[in-house]
């Protein structure tokens, strides 16, 4: 958590007339916006305004909590992104640790005067104006409730702030399943729920959303569900052809990396997918106990995250990477 002074001075900035900006990473996920949200909730509940700015869209399946259609996506309004930035007097900065994470806004968030605060649970954060990094919570929105609990606004927690936070947790745990979800975790969300958060609501608006697309990709890379490494590392992977072929839309492959962690005896969940326009592969990473797909992301694969769920990228083809992948995955001790 940040220091008491820094507390008191972050207090000092967040008064209705300076222009606060939230911002989060690239291809936002519920953590994301559900912290990106519960935080500028928080913000109004204290009479002050701020503006959401993601750098690109996100799924559909997220747009159901309050003020969701109003954040400002940066691919769609650029102009009005940059100036939001670049006018700033404060930015929150949200569930990543590097202006890098964050796409094309990036360089106008380091060129910003703004004073930046970052709010994340990832590793390895760069230097910000005020940091309150912990790699043990399993989602930013738990940071944010201890935020606004070590700003003592506790009693402004409404039922706007809490399906928001309580959504960036559900989603970040997986369901409260991961090994990072804590006594603390449970408590927090008995306090959302106490404060309006409908677990089956949010389940349902979050979760139920399959389309019959996406339940074709599911079928298909189940139905060629590879596992190698003495049956602890379970591989699977989708084309461009078949993203087009079956109608991919955002945020149809959320979710599909875990099916693999449902193996009996696998410990690690790899899935690759073709990007829908341009030439690399996007890697997802899943894990269970000590096995670390962080390290193993960031040595071969250009990427990092967590010890349990990480990402990665290859500029190669799908092909040439799975056997990459294969070949480095026998070699590693895990």
């Amino acid at each position: 958590m940040f220091t008491p002074a820094e507390l008191l001075e972050i207090n000092t900035l967040l008064i209705p007339e300076n222009k606060i900006v939230i911002l989060t990473h690239y291809n936002p996920d519920g953590d994301a916006i559900g912290s990106s949200l519960g935080l500028k909730h928080y913000l109004k509940a204290k009479g002050i305004h701020a503006e959401v700015v993601v750098p690109n869209d996100f799924p559909k399946f997220l747009k159901w909590m309050p003020e969701s259609k109003k954040a400002i996506i940066g691919e769609y309004k650029r102009k009005i992104a940059f100036d939001l930035i670049n006018e700033a007097d404060v930015i929150f900065c949200l569930d990543f640790n590097s202006p890098s994470r964050i796409g094309l806004l990036g360089d106008w968030l380091t060129k910003a005067a703004a004073k930046k605060i970052l709010i994340d649970h990832h590793q390895q954060p760069e230097q910000f104006d005020f940091v309150y990094s912990d790699t043990v919570i399993p989602a930013t929105c738990q940071m944010i409730y201890h935020f606004i609990e070590a700003m003592g606004d506790q009693d402004l927690v409404n039922k706007d702030i809490a399906e928001c936070l309580y959504t960036g947790i559900m989603t970040d745990t997986g369901g409260f399943r991961f090994r990072s979800t804590s006594a603390t975790t449970h408590r927090i969300i008995a306090n959302l729920i106490e404060k309006g958060a409908d677990p089956a609501m949010i389940t349902s608006n979050t979760w139920d959303t399959n389309t019959v697309s996406r339940l074709h990709l599911l079928a298909l890379i189940l139905g060629r569900i590879e596992v190698v490494k003495d049956g602890t590392v379970a591989v699977l992977y989708l084309t461009r052809e078949e993203l087009k072929e079956y109608g991919f839309q955002k945020g149809d492959t959320e979710g599909f990396v875990n099916y693999g962690l449902s193996i009996l005896g696998v410990k690690m969940s790899a899935f690759f997918m073709e990007d829908l326009y341009e030439d690399f592969i996007k890697i997802s990473f899943r894990s269970k106990d000590d096995m670390d797909v962080n390290q193993f992301s960031r040595k071969y694969f250009n990427g990092g995250g967590h010890i349990n769920a990480a990402g990665g990228k290859s500029n190669d083809s799908l092909l040439n990477t799975l056997e990459i992948f294969k070949e480095k995955i026998e070699g590693e001790n895990l």
